[in-house]
């Protein structure tokens, strides 16, 4: 079971890098969730993809997309057998572990301006002190307009942050566990400290709101409608020396969206229609409309089949879900030397080795997991085999360290073949995670030749 390297594959690097470099662009745009799809949508339209708004009938070869509430898409290319046959589908997520300002967020404190937050997906709370912070999202107004907020992303835009306690006064809170030495409460970012001049009550929140009136037409009350994110600021970076690694923000999942989007976008021709799936809300649980669990993707299913003129849509749409295939791209633990004690090493994942499979995931006694079928596993194998694509298989940890789950066993949930594969991580959820750039391509690659097996 030994696996070779993959850069070890690559005499002439330079394609690796290149698709390195575009998927840097694209996660460094990419800071929560609306951003991810705005980015998508303009890959899609620019390779062909139309909206399905603009859509009377489908057939072989047509490329398009449905988006819903800017939070997910499928995007379809329609393949030469019918539908009901099933798809070949790729699937990942593109929300990630962040803060959330609250409704009723600013409040002034002994010359402070603060922002009350509410931290959204595991975390460790203690990453996210005394670094570089920005504002990303949105501000709905009653008037029906809609606010885009991105401060801090610029080289020339201020940062925001959560302070953290001197060293020199912090023995009682060095005495906590890591668990409690950050309460959540207290992860409130600091937005200021000029007092408006003349302002008895207040003075330092009335400045950061008249800033924000005044550069962003946004009054106080209009935060109750609002979804501001509070994440890391700055672009993805090459990590080592030798740039084989890239350090961002938000690998888990959009590394895995990304390699997904791009392999449909790479894709001219398919037996099987080919669909690729982002949505939402995997990190708290795939919940709400936009989640894995809403019934967008079923949808577009019965849609397609409408658009084709075909009758009893519903029923085709369970016979198609039934015979689909899916691969559940989402991130894998990656085997870091320091805290080798939490994995068992020959079940574990490398970076550098390429895609990784994981038949299932869950928790201890495999809670919450798909664990899939050995026979499609074999499918699987043989496809990557075939197209040279360095995979590996691991499970996420040793056995009781704990665990986690992916969007897998919701779409399993209608009798589809489902197997998670997708790139192995350093610091997953952390505000800065690691991935290697051969491990990108790799599963680029893998996702592609999925498509057209």
């Amino acid at each position: 079971m030994y696996r070779k390297n993959a850069w070890l594959k690559y005499d002439d690097k330079q394609e690796v890098l290149n698709f390195a470099e575009k998927y840097k662009s694209y996660i460094s745009v990419s800071k929560n969730e609306r951003a991810a799809i705005k980015e998508a949508v303009k890959l899609l339209e620019a390779n062909g993809f139309v909206n399905v708004d603009k859509v009377n009938k489908i057939k072989t070869g047509d490329r398009i997309y449905f988006l819903n509430k800017n939070k997910n898409v499928a995007a379809y290319i329609i393949g030469s057998e019918p539908l009901e046959n099933g798809l070949r589908i790729l699937g990942a997520h593109v929300d990630s572990p962040r803060l959330d300002l609250k409704e009723n967020p600013i409040y002034e404190n002994k010359g402070f301006a603060l922002g009350d937050t509410h931290y959204y997906g595991g975390i460790k709370k203690y990453q996210w002190t005394t670094i570089p912070l920005a504002l990303v999202g949105v501000v709905c107004k009653k008037d029906g307009t809609v606010i885009d907020i991105n401060i801090g992303d610029n080289p020339n835009d201020p940062v925001v942050g959560v302070t953290d306690l001197l060293i020199h006064l912090a023995s009682d809170q060095m005495e906590k566990s890591l668990g409690k030495a950050i309460e959540g409460e207290n992860l409130d970012i600091t937005l200021g400290s000029m007092p408006l001049s003349g302002v008895e009550k207040e003075p330092v929140k009335t400045n950061v709101l008249k800033i924000l009136k005044e550069k962003y037409d946004i009054e106080e009350e209009d935060f109750v409608s609002a979804e501001i994110e509070i994440v890391p600021a700055g672009p993805a970076r090459d990590y080592g020396l030798d740039r084989s690694m890239i350090a961002a923000y938000g690998h888990d999942d959009r590394s895995c969206a990304f390699t997904s989007l791009m392999a449909l976008l790479d894709t001219k021709e398919v037996k099987k229609t080919a669909c690729c799936v982002l949505v939402d809300k995997e990190e708290i649980g795939s919940v709400g409309a936009t989640g894995a669990h809403s019934l967008f993707f079923e949808n577009t299913i019965a849609k397609l089949f409408k658009l084709m003129g075909e009758s009893h849509v519903l029923w085709k749409t369970r016979v198609a879900l039934e015979n689909s295939e899916m691969l559940s791209s989402d991130v894998s633990a990656g085997y870091d030397p320091l805290y080798a004690y939490v994995n068992e090493a020959k079940n574990s994942a490398y970076l550098g080795e390429g895609l990784v499979f994981n038949k299932y995931t869950g928790s201890r006694g495999k809670s919450g997991s798909n664990d899939a079928q050995p026979e499609y596993y074999a499918f699987i194998r043989k496809t990557m085999d075939e197209a040279n694509v360095n995979w590996q298989n691991a499970e996420l940890g040793k056995v009781d360290q704990g665990g986690g789950g992916t969007i897998a066993y919701i779409l399993a949930n209608y009798n589809m073949k489902v197997l998670d594969a997708g790139i192995p991580v350093l610091n997953m959820h952390a505000p800065m995670e690691i991935v290697s750039k051969v491990d990108v391509y790799e599963a680029y690659r893998g996702y592609k030749a999925f498509l057209v097996a």
